[in-house]
């Protein structure tokens, strides 16, 4: 199974992004903005029963620049069990994805989609049944001072601010009901370092998901909760920092999580255009601390795959949500209670080779 020689593949995308958004009232005299969103280059190679993956991705400079997405070896003890270290993606639930749509759903937004960590993951799968169980001893690090905050040029959305996230550890168990429908639930525990004070806070997570396909139709559920405690003074206690893409906005210290997410794919015979999904993803943040409003994400679209070219068709709608509205730096902590929904157009052309 294994190849003697080894092996190395060099892949990427260049994608463009057309956008409109509701909010920004010059942009809209202008008929919305085209431009470069970003360009990527992957690596993976292997040899005997050891795997390298690495994907290295250049932004526009306000959005963060270039930076890592991930990387990682593996090695494979056998084809049920295997072992990766590095920049290792977090097995916490529904993945690689919890959505199908370009902007993904909120639980991203809040470090717990798609999120990669510096650490240890080990996986193991039988007919029924998979095992994922990880270390992570901090996100990705790109200063190694004594008392330095965490740069936000990255793609995971980490902890940020007068905060760090180091030693955590993650469980993740699914059960197969066939191969292509699975349950599962998922654990996270970790700390959470003071920079000011130099004490250690704590977090936890938990989430119970599923992944079904019907034929032609996908459905993705999640629910999940988590919570900071922080080893902040307590005026700091209710929100924390995240950042990532170059910026850095507020969360709550807890929330609910709720997803569900539909796809449909439909196989076509139009020109180049071989097939195309519809969607429709909502995901919605309930934030039990008093007089905190909550926040709304919903995503309409639909990915149309023509070859190596694809092109996602968005309208993103969010409420009290950074990235699809004004509320930038309090959207996800106490939030306004008289925001109102705000949406983006959105057109995102890749090819990827």
């Amino acid at each position: 199974m294994w190849s003697d020689k080894p092996q190395l593949k060099i892949g990427g995308a260049l994608r463009f992004n057309y956008n409109l958004s509701s909010w920004k009232k010059e942009q809209i005299k202008r008929g919305g903005d085209f431009g470069l969103d970003m360009f990527r280059i992957n690596a993976d190679a292997s040899y005997k029963k050891l795997d390298f993956h690495a994907e290295y991705r250049f932004y526009a400079k306000s959005s963060g620049g270039s930076f890592l997405k991930d990387g990682y070896l593996t090695y494979h003890f056998n084809d049920s069990t295997n072992l990766a270290i590095g920049l290792v993606q977090n097995p916490f639930g529904n993945t690689t994805y919890n959505s199908h749509n370009w902007f993904f759903n909120l639980p991203y937004y809040l470090g717990f989609e798609d999120k990669a960590s510096m650490g240890i993951r080990f996986h193991q799968h039988s007919k029924r049944w998979s095992y994922d169980l990880a270390f992570f001893k901090n996100a990705m690090e790109l200063d190694f001072g004594d008392q330095t905050e965490i740069d936000p040029s990255r793609y995971s959305n980490d902890v940020a601010g007068r905060n760090k996230e180091i030693n955590q550890g993650n469980l993740k168990m699914e059960y197969l009901l066939s191969d292509n429908k699975r349950i599962g639930i998922s654990g996270m525990l970790g700390g959470v370092y003071n920079i000011p004070t130099g004490q250690m806070g704590s977090r936890w997570a938990a989430a119970i998901h599923t992944d079904l396909s019907f034929g032609k139709l996908n459905l993705k559920l999640q629910s999940m909760y988590y919570q900071y405690h922080s080893a902040d003074s307590a005026q700091y206690r209710d929100v924390l920092s995240l950042a990532a893409y170059g910026s850095a906005y507020e969360v709550a210290t807890k929330a609910y999580l709720h997803t569900a997410s539909f796809a449909y794919s439909l196989p076509v015979k139009l020109g180049p255009v071989t097939a195309v999904t519809f969607y429709e993803n909502y995901s919605y943040m309930n934030k039990p601390q008093s007089g905190f409003a909550d926040s709304q994400m919903n995503v309409l679209g639909g990915m149309v795959t023509a070859g190596n070219l694809v092109t996602y068709i968005d309208w993103a709608s969010g409420r009290n949500q950074p990235w699809l509205g004004p509320e930038w730096q309090n959207g996800l902590s106490s939030g306004d209670s008289g925001s109102k929904w705000h949406s983006r157009f959105n057109i995102n052309i890749g090819y990827y080779f």
